[in-house]
């Protein structure tokens, strides 16, 4: 353990929840505003363990410049000068940068789409992921205020933080070899051959899943694995589904307010280090929940496993370990 001074990073994506999934379920809609409210909430907890810097990822909306208008910190707050693209790389450069900026932590707003942009530049950074997307399977339902808390006892390294956060797994997908990309949540082979409309939404189109998480309360693709293998967010294996007629079915809910029954051929699993085939090509490649690229014809897919993903907060358990550290109680 270390006192350091802490600095914290945020990445809010304002782009997060508002794809056409929410047309044909009955998502949660959380408004530029409403994230302006939360990140408010947030430096407040940062605030009231003494977090001294915060490093604010730019964008579009203008979300951070919101949250700190009209208000007063004791804290240095700094936007990264990074090019704002509108696009999940900003997410990803971000967390890049803050990572070499030496931040203790990273609070995000976004669903599990923005969580796996910052997973490829956060490195070993702790994340707080607070829900604000479509996908919500990776971030937390989190109070901001508590969140601020918690990232800022994290980045301050006054708890041992490998005591309060989670090494998670990545599935890697390589093409002929080579690793094309990653998700934090779950793969889906689609049939379609071309990108198209970026949002999976069709079960009918998935061929193939491939799910690092399946807690049982999970929602979304992961929900059909959940069904077949629930976790309790320890295990570290990956559940295969081989989806079409023939086989069992399963109930899941595959999407806000919407359960359907999906017909599944087979499943298997997939331990930490093991890599499987994928059996569809050509192809469209989702990453948790959106189709990003094409495998034509000819070319070889693989999912591997690890779990050496970014570390998350445990919110709970670094609120327990700083009270018992006395953190939050005043001296005489």
């Amino acid at each position: 353990m270390s006192n350091r001074t802490p600095a914290v990073g945020i990445i809010a994506n304002p782009a997060a929840g508002k794809d056409i999934r929410r047309l044909v379920a009955q998502g949660r809609f959380v408004s530029n505003q409403e994230k302006v409210n939360i990140l408010r909430r947030v430096l407040a907890g940062l605030e009231s363990v003494g977090v001294k810097r915060v490093l604010f990822m730019p964008d579009i909306a203008g979300l951070g410049r919101g949250a700190i208008d009209g208000r007063t910190h004791n804290m240095d707050i700094e936007f990264l000068d990074t090019f704002v693209a509108n696009k999940e790389t900003d997410s990803t450069k971000a967390a890049e940068a803050m990572k070499n900026q030496g931040v203790g932590c990273i609070v995000t707003l976004g669903g599990d789409g923005t969580n796996r942009a910052v997973a490829k530049g956060s490195g070993d950074v702790p994340l707080v992921p607070i829900s604000t997307g479509t996908n919500n399977v990776f971030p937390q339902m989190i109070e901001g205020t508590v969140a601020g808390i918690a990232a800022g006892i994290v980045a301050s390294g006054t708890i041992d933080r490998d005591l309060v956060t989670r090494p998670s797994t990545v599935l890697d997908v390589l093409v002929d070899g080579v690793v094309r990309d990653i998700a934090l949540v779950d793969i889906a082979i689609s049939t379609h051959q071309f990108v198209g409309a970026r949002a999976l939404w069709d079960i009918s189109t998935i061929d193939e899943l491939f799910l690092a998480r399946t807690e049982a309360d999970s929602i979304g693709l992961s929900a059909i694995g959940a069904r077949l293998r629930p976790s309790n967010g320890v295990v570290r294996s990956a559940v295969r589904v081989k989806l079409g007629e023939g086989g069992t079915t399963v109930d899941a809910p595959i999407a806000p307010g919407t359960v359907t029954t999906v017909p599944l051929i087979d499943w298997s699993i997939i331990e930490v280090g093991g890599t499987a085939e994928v059996d569809l090509t050509p192809c469209t490649v989702a990453l948790d929940g959106e189709r990003t690229f094409s495998v034509k014809s000819g070319q070889s897919a693989q999912i591997r496993l690890r779990d050496d993903g970014p570390p998350v907060v445990i919110v709970e358990r670094a609120l327990r370990e700083a009270t018992l550290l006395g953190v939050f109680t005043a001296k005489p």
